[in-house]
């Protein structure tokens, strides 16, 4: 066992060994948040070329369905799979993910009716729920104050690498010698032979909270995480510009080839690579930020994130407004200042969850802001679609989105942190 203690300020920094074990977990996972948000983005860049092979989609409303049903069931799972990761193994939990991921997505890939498409896709929702509130407390475990915030935005970055990849696939599903389903066959395949190398190398962290025991059941779980205002505070100021960021994603390559007249490859790249490079931008900014900034004062992970969504609020109304000027790089401008302030906000979710909830509640707690976020972002997906048929203004919508992440600026600056970054921790071998 090795002991790797954590202050408020870091005055003692993590020795050398201790925190290449700890970059080492990082860089382990990184691969997998690539696959788990490119197995989930890139049927919604295919978008087009699924609806032609699959006929029996038929509308829009049906399309937003899809994409809704996975982010409900998603939902659901979301605080199961955190508590599983806190009372039990977070390795197992994240391996085991994986595999199951990996192998539904191969089946994506064969599916011949509407309804089948909604099953793999619920079983994707299912299967991908487990992994991101275990990976974030893993690396949350392992790296204290001074190394927090850049851990979590490197891990961030793996998601946007995959959602750029992502919207490249709109190509492959182009391409007449490869199509749509040889993408989910091939990144189906991927995941299920990196699961194994990950099972192998990754390794728990055991919490002093964990290993006391204390309050491990659900219900004490849930009253000690409820029952502390500034973690309904987080709820809230996560799931709020959530909703707008799933709708950025699941629906802008749509967006942009209907309002600008361009293909579904150029659409899907200027919908995704832009603002995810931006994104990566945001996650290095606004981590080494954040972390430099704590040795001020312990408000600087919130007060990082209340930056992010201040330019997530102003990118809101000008992709909105971008379709009446009649050109793309206006809306690929404002996409980018969406990305950048998404990789501030990004970053230090988990980290500010660290300062109010004990270690022990932090995947059970980050689960539960899932569950109601993608909850939400489900209905905005199902309702965008509908209001796309009833064809109402672009400006509107992202506008009403855009007042909505003022309030969470707000609500943000009203938590107040209750805890050091960081508790003894020691490393299960």
């Amino acid at each position: 066992m090795n002991d790797i203690s954590d202050a408020s300020h870091f005055p003692n920094p993590m020795p050398p060994r201790l925190l290449r074990g700890a970059w080492f977990v990082v860089a382990l996972l990184v691969p997998v948040a690539m696959l788990n948000y490119l197995d989930r983005q890139m049927l919604a860049t295919m978008k087009f070329s699924v609806m032609t092979d699959i006929s029996d989609i038929g509308s829009e409303a049906n399309w937003g369905k899809i994409l809704a049903l996975f982010k409900w069931t998603y939902a659901v799972l979301s605080p199961i799979g955190g508590y599983l990761a806190d009372r039990f193994s977070r390795r197992l939990v994240i391996g085991g993910s994986l595999f199951v991921w990996s192998a539904v997505t191969w089946m994506t890939g064969h599916v011949m009716t509407y309804e089948q498409l909604l099953v793999t896709r619920a079983a994707m929702g299912i299967s991908e729920a487990f992994y991101i509130p275990a990976a974030l407390a893993l690396i949350a475990d392992y790296h204290l104050g001074e190394t927090r915030s850049r851990a979590v935005g490197l891990h961030q970055m793996g998601i946007y690498a995959g959602i750029i990849i992502g919207g490249f696939s709109g190509y492959v599903a182009d391409d007449p010698e490869l199509g749509w389903r040889w993408m989910f066959d091939l990144c189906g395949l991927m995941g299920v032979l990196y699961a194994l190398p990950l099972f192998l190398f990754l390794r728990n962290v055991r919490t002093g909270d964990m290993v006391d025991g204390r309050a491990t059941s659900p219900a004490g779980a849930l009253r000690e995480l409820l029952g502390n205002p500034s973690f309904i505070l987080l709820v809230l100021y996560f799931t709020l510009p959530a909703i707008a960021g799933w709708v950025v994603r699941d629906w802008m390559p749509a967006i942009l080839k209907a309002e600008f007249g361009i293909g579904q490859g150029k659409a899907g790249v200027s919908a995704t690579l832009y603002w995810m490079v931006a994104c990566i931008f945001g996650a290095i900014l606004g981590g080494w930020l954040a972390d430099r900034w704590m040795r001020r004062t312990q408000r600087a992970r919130i007060f990082t994130s209340a930056m992010g969504m201040l330019l997530i609020v102003i990118a809101m109304f000008g992709v909105g407004y971008s379709p009446k000027t009649g050109l793309l790089g206006m809306a690929i401008a404002f996409l980018i200042v969406f990305g950048l302030g998404w990789g501030f906000f990004d970053t230090n979710n988990m980290p500010i969850l660290c300062q109010i909830a004990r270690p022990h509640l932090r995947a059970t707690g980050y689960g539960i802001m899932n569950l109601v976020s993608i909850s939400c972002g489900g209905l905005a997906d199902w309702g965008f679609g509908i209001l796309r048929d009833l064809h109402a203004p672009l400006i509107a919508i992202f506008g009403l989105f855009g007042g909505v992440g003022i309030i969470s600026i707000v609500l943000v600056l009203l938590i107040k942190p209750r805890y050091a970054d960081a508790g003894p921790v020691s490393v299960a071998r």
